[in-house]
């Protein structure tokens, strides 16, 4: 699957959406360095072709045959207009006055408003509390007048209250007042700085900065890709070492050894699931006797595919035993997976059938939320795609390795729980009829 996305330079946007942000990295990383490889694969073969003569150099083209015509004035000269020297046009220094007057009383008038929010705040805060407390002061002492006495204590209560509220109106316009004079005269330091700094600064100075500033972001930009790849790359790297390890890629070899001894034993079992004896331990690739689409179509199809290619390689099986895997499950969506994982714990984990490419989906419960990996089918081997290059010759091969082994550097899954049926029959029954 990953070398027809390669092939074509195109992923399907639903699959695409099944992929998390770590497959969608790797996935990204691959397809430019396939594209990188086919660009100097051909500038290779053009320069070859030069050298030998094959194909003559480029040639520049003839000059275009395109041509300007300039605007002429009422004396037949070419028409020039310089900005001040215009009829009604403002000299360069007063639109430059202006245009700084302007910057200047915008930025006091920002700086007024947010002070002013901070001293709105204050007083609010300030009259609040204390009326707050004056509040309670009173209620206090409500309980412990008379009846008659509650009436009085209502008036005095509102009497108290317009009074804080006269005060509060009166702090608000001394600290209106307060603002307005700090943004006049904010707005006439900051011209003169401005002014100053106009006069300073010269137009290729700015230039140069904006420009040192594009050359930073673009350095640091690259190098946080140099570093995904790096980590992309170690964790290839770490898989790789770690299935070399365990044998589990090296086992293809021997299982194509011991073909010719196990020949009776497969054949029964491809015709008697499950036959008598233990099973192979390595599957065996199956030539298909029928034409695979290049992706499933629909639910009959998916369980043909199944049935031709997956029985005879003992997919969803324990390992040497007739027993389906308690975390094997059929064709089932992402809802229904969730809501099997959904009471367990973090590790726990199922294989369902997958509806978007020839292959499985393994669904994984974080301490919050889940993650589903495509498990990629199609050929002779399993595979996570775009996370885990270790091909492994059973799924049952996959499943016990990343019991051991994570299988992202970044989310650090280990295989735990798996997750059972909750109906009867299982939703795998149509695969095994």
């Amino acid at each position: 699957m990953l070398q027809q996305i390669l092939h074509d330079m195109y992923i399907d946007p639903e699959l695409l959406a099944e992929l998390s942000d770590v497959q969608k990295h790797i996935l990204f990383y691959k397809m430019r360095e396939e594209q990188l490889r086919r660009w100097r694969e051909r500038e290779a073969w053009e320069a070859l072709s030069q050298g030998d003569g094959l194909r003559p150099p480029k040639v520049k083209r003839a000059a275009s045959d395109k041509h300007i015509q300039w605007l002429l004035g009422e004396d037949g000269e070419v028409w020039v207009w310089v900005m001040g020297e215009g009829p009604g046009d403002k000299p360069y220094e007063e639109i430059s006055e202006e245009l700084i007057a302007e910057r200047a009383r915008l930025q006091a008038q920002r700086e007024a408003e947010e002070l002013w929010k901070q001293k709105e705040a204050e007083i609010t805060k300030k009259f609040r509390d204390a009326l707050a407390n004056e509040k309670a002061r009173i209620l206090a002492e409500k309980w412990k007048v008379e009846m008659e006495d509650r009436k009085a204590a209502k008036v005095l209560e509102e009497h108290i209250h317009e009074e804080f509220k006269r005060k509060e109106e009166e702090e608000r316009k001394r600290g209106e007042e307060q603002i307005r004079l700090q943004e006049e005269q904010r707005a006439k330091e900051l011209y003169w700085s401005l002014k100053q700094a106009q006069l300073r600064c010269q137009a290729s100075e700015k230039e140069e900065q904006e420009w040192e500033e594009q050359l930073r972001r673009s350095k640091a930009a690259d190098e946080e890709r140099s570093r995904r790849a790096q980590r992309a790359r170690d964790e290839y790297r770490r898989h790789s070492l770690r299935a070399i390890q365990k044998g589990t890629v090296a086992g293809l070899s021997s299982m194509f050894q011991e073909l010719g001894q196990n020949h009776e034993q497969e054949s029964r079992l491809y015709h008697h699931l499950p036959g008598p004896g233990p099973p192979p331990p390595l599957a065996v690739p199956v030539s298909r006797t029928w034409e695979r689409p290049l992706r499933p179509l629909s639910r009959e199809v998916i369980v043909r595919w199944f049935k031709e290619e997956q029985l005879p390689r003992r997919a969803g099986f324990e390992r040497n035993t007739k027993s389906i895997a308690p975390w094997f499950h059929g064709i089932i969506s992402r809802e229904n997976a969730e809501d099997l994982l959904e009471n367990m714990t973090e590790g726990a984990f199922l294989i369902r059938v997958s509806e978007k490419i020839w292959g499985y989906t393994l669904s994984y419960r974080l301490q919050k939320g889940f993650k589903h990996f495509l498990v990629d089918a199609s050929g002779d081997f399993y595979s996570f795609l775009g996370v885990d290059p270790n091909r492994h010759a059973t799924l049952t091969d996959l499943i016990d390795f990343h019991k051991e082994e994570i299988i992202t550097v970044s989310g650090g899954e280990l295989l735990q729980e798996p997750c059972g049926q909750r109906d009867s029959p299982p939703d795998y029954h149509l695969l095994f009829e």
